[in-house]
């Protein structure tokens, strides 16, 4: 037997710090088991998000992991290829208020056996250097990774186009240069201008999960997130079912709930402010149709009438499009001081041409 939990039910809704238990005990007891490593991703997002936006543990939940903790440290030498989840699990434990140093002794593994010379990936090299400074520790002496991961980030022309990976690569550049919020990234106008073009594509897409994380990269990047964006992250946020039960299905939209309440908290709302029954729970998300698909259809069939002035382009898309795709069209064309240089690069009507931006 299973139930459905509608989330806006307010008589229904724990304490924050009640709330946050449920989820641990969900996550960390009653989803999959701690040799999964599926449980280790899940597990590693969820703990990160609580120590990175400063939430509050009781000290009986954190006990939840110890078993985990205790084991922790021999796991690494077992499974060195999983380092970088089971250093961010022992880290936010500990931060979070867990008694033990374990975190330590695990980083300082990780710089003797050179475990971050593993990655051919900047990104990853980033995160494993971002993990292991929390320890004290230098992970590898690679004075352009930081050059390299902002060049990345200012090539704009790749985030005008529908690209989820280079997106969410995107995204986690500014988490890890910004330290989660506690520095300025240093990120170029054209880097931020990128994580705007990526925030319209995630628009036009409705895609919830990628948006939240772009709108939290902004703010970190010292950049205030359109409040279209904003809002809608809001009214779908608040729209997520939980359904809870032994059998419920795991193939679910967790990250989606757990970026999406994340963005909450970074913009200074309350976090998973919604009922949270415990036990088991699947969190479900509404899909809406996107629109990105049938506007780049349209855009291709267009051919050598395709034009990068979105003010031509927006005549001759309309009378294609249906009502739902144009009004999602129109609002992200209103949500955006930047949709017209966005729009040149969208349509790659011309890829000569060269884009800018007022976003600073």
């Amino acid at each position: 037997m299973t139930n459905v939990i509608a989330l806006n039910v307010p008589t229904r809704i724990l304490p924050q710090e009640a709330r946050i238990s449920a989820l641990l005990g969900c996550f960390s007891q009653d989803r999959r088991i701690s040799d999964d490593v599926f449980w280790l991703k899940e597990n590693a997002e969820l703990l990160n998000i609580l120590e990175c936006t400063g939430q509050s543990v009781h000290p009986e939940t954190l006990q939840l992991f110890e078993g985990f903790y205790q084991n922790a440290e021999k796991r690494l030498q077992f499974f060195p290829q999983y380092y970088r989840f089971l250093l961010s699990l022992a880290l936010d434990l500990e931060d979070l208020g867990l008694p033990g140093d374990v975190a330590q002794r695990m980083v300082d593994f990780a710089k003797q056996q050179e475990l971050p010379l593993a990655e051919l990936s900047d990104l990853q090299r980033a995160e494993a250097r971002r993990l292991m400074i929390r320890r004290g520790v230098e992970s590898v002496r690679d004075e352009g990774l930081d050059d390299r991961l902002r060049a990345f980030a200012a090539r704009t022309h790749t985030f005008s186009l529908p690209n989820k990976k280079a997106a969410y690569e995107l995204t986690h550049i500014s988490f890890y240069l910004s330290e989660y919020g506690r520095r300025d990234p240093k990120l170029s106008i054209e880097g931020k201008l990128s994580l705007h073009f990526a925030g319209l594509t995630a628009f036009l897409d409705q895609n919830a999960d990628l948006l939240a994380e772009i709108c939290i990269a902004l703010r970190y990047a010292g950049v205030e997130p359109p409040k279209i964006w904003t809002e809608w992250l809001k009214t779908e946020t608040v729209g997520f079912i939980i359904e809870d039960g032994d059998h419920v299905p795991l193939n679910d939209d967790y990250h989606a709930f757990l970026v999406c309440n994340w963005h909450q908290a970074v913009a200074g709302g309350p976090v998973f402010r919604m009922p949270i029954p415990g036990g088991r729970m699947r969190f479900e998300h509404h899909h809406r149709a996107t629109a990105l698909r049938e506007i780049s259809q349209v855009m291709l069939s267009l051919d050598d009438a395709r034009s990068g002035d979105w003010h031509v382009m927006r005549n001759r898309m309309a009378p294609q499009l249906s009502p739902e795709a144009r009004d999602v069209l129109n609002i992200a064309a209103e949500s955006s001081t930047e949709f017209d240089a966005f729009f040149e690069g969208f349509a790659r009507a011309n890829q000569r041409a060269s884009q800018g931006g007022r976003l600073s």
